[in-house]
């Protein structure tokens, strides 16, 4: 078995600039190109919050108004309790950058938002403007054991009007 062997010939250094230059180049083009087809939200603070920013696990109660490009309102609430994590994802990368107490202006791309589809009165590839103005947040967990304190309270004051008591059973402090 015979092995048969080719001759490279070296690379001069002036050889070896160029490829090196190239190869800076194709990644600048490279990034560069990632950076202006990458959607990004539009966000404006417009009062500072203070405070910690909530997380994608966190409720937040938020004051907000919707409007599309032409200035048609969709959607508004003055306390709207909402889940982090079940808002489109431009809404919620807004959320996670904000402070209690704060107020924004948001605008989010239709590849952030909802996309080629309609939901209710967005047209599909709609792009969606928001003022928001983040009341208070709280996790998950919280809430929770705060539904938990208010169930537990009204069981014990019983339904509207006083539940009747069973004869004979002690009174209830």
């Amino acid at each position: 078995m015979s092995v048969t062997t080719v001759p490279l010939r070296p690379v001069s250094k002036g050889g070896l600039w160029l490829l090196w230059i190239g190869l800076i180049a194709l990644l600048g083009i490279g990034v560069a190109f990632a950076l202006t087809h990458t959607p990004r939200i539009g966000f404006e603070v417009v009062k500072e919050g203070s405070g910690p920013s909530p997380t994608k696990a966190d409720i937040v109660l938020i004051k907000y108004e919707g409007k599309l490009d032409d200035g048609t309102v969709f959607d508004s609430n003055e306390q709207a309790p909402l889940q982090v994590s079940q808002v489109v994802p431009g809404f919620a990368d807004a959320l996670t950058r904000m402070k209690k107490g704060g107020k924004y202006k948001v605008v989010i791309p239709p590849a952030l938002g909802y996309g080629d589809r309609a939901a209710g009165p967005i047209p599909a590839n709609s792009t969606l403007h928001f003022d928001i103005e983040l009341i208070d947040f709280r996790s998950e967990a919280e809430v929770r054991a705060m539904q938990q304190m208010m169930q537990q309270q009204q069981m014990m004051q019983g339904a509207p009007g006083g539940a009747p008591e069973a004869p004979g059973a002690a009174p209830q402090p």
